[in-house]
């Protein structure tokens, strides 16, 4: 009888959705978690990659097994990015209103991201493999880890750092915000958005439709920029 139970508890984590199933569910039991209590350390995404990390130790399963296995999610990656356009239309008339303001903060606070992150690594002693693999923290993983790679850092380093970035943002980011006296929404979606990409503007979506507009279109726009601008800095200082 054990043999048996043993062998299709096997069966089933090893089963090619099995990944998925644990992966959604452990999402959605994460957000019921977040909207009942309002905990900022309940963010979804903190939540459900700390889950997922203790079942998979648990179960015995290591990341190639489970990567392979959610490889069917990634596929939904472009059209969820895609869908964030629907904000942006429905608030375009906001957008062009605010079009200077916008692009003057996406200029400024863009490249302070980016020097402040690099800034303090290099003041507390870390190598250059580091520094080119902490500069594109501020936009989403598959731009961070491809200029990553161009610019001499570790593109799987550089997708952790995206992470830690975009969950401490979504977290602290608008409590922060808004006790420093921000509250205009586009503002507080610009200022997500830049720091913490794809989190943030997740984070975003659940404060307005307009600050979520703002913030798609300021994680787009910097992902755009920091994939162009930074390894030409990068090739200009070196």
């Amino acid at each position: 009888m054990n043999l048996e139970w043993h062998a299709a508890w096997q069966a089933l984590v090893h089963h090619p959705l099995f990944g998925v199933g644990i992966t959604l569910g452990v999402y959605q039991l994460a957000i019921a978690g977040y909207e009942r209590t309002r905990w900022v350390f309940l963010q979804p995404v903190l939540v459900s990659m700390l889950a997922v990390i203790g079942i998979l130790l648990a179960c015995g399963l290591t990341f190639a097994e489970y990567r392979d296995s959610v490889a069917p999610l990634t596929l939904f990656l472009g059209p969820a990015t895609v869908a964030l356009a629907v904000p942006l239309y429905l608030n375009l008339r906001r957008i062009r209103q605010l079009f200077w303001p916008t692009l003057i903060t996406l200029l400024i606070a863009g490249v302070f991201a980016t020097v402040m992150g690099v800034g303090l690594a290099w003041a507390f002693g870390a190598e250059q493999i580091m520094l080119m693999s902490m500069a594109p923290k501020s936009v989403t993983s598959p731009i961070a880890m491809l200029v990553a790679s161009q610019i001499g850092g570790i593109a799987a380093l550089a997708a952790v750092f995206v992470m830690i970035t975009g969950v401490i943002g979504a977290i602290v980011g608008p409590s922060l915000l808004k006790r420093c006296g921000v509250h205009h929404q586009a503002a507080l979606g610009m200022a997500l958005g830049l720091t913490a990409h794809a989190v943030g503007t997740a984070r975003a979506l659940q404060e307005s439709e307009e600050c979520g507009a703002f913030a798609a279109l300021a994680m787009s726009l910097m992902g755009v920029f920091t994939a162009v601008l930074l390894p030409l800095a990068i090739l200009f200082l070196l």
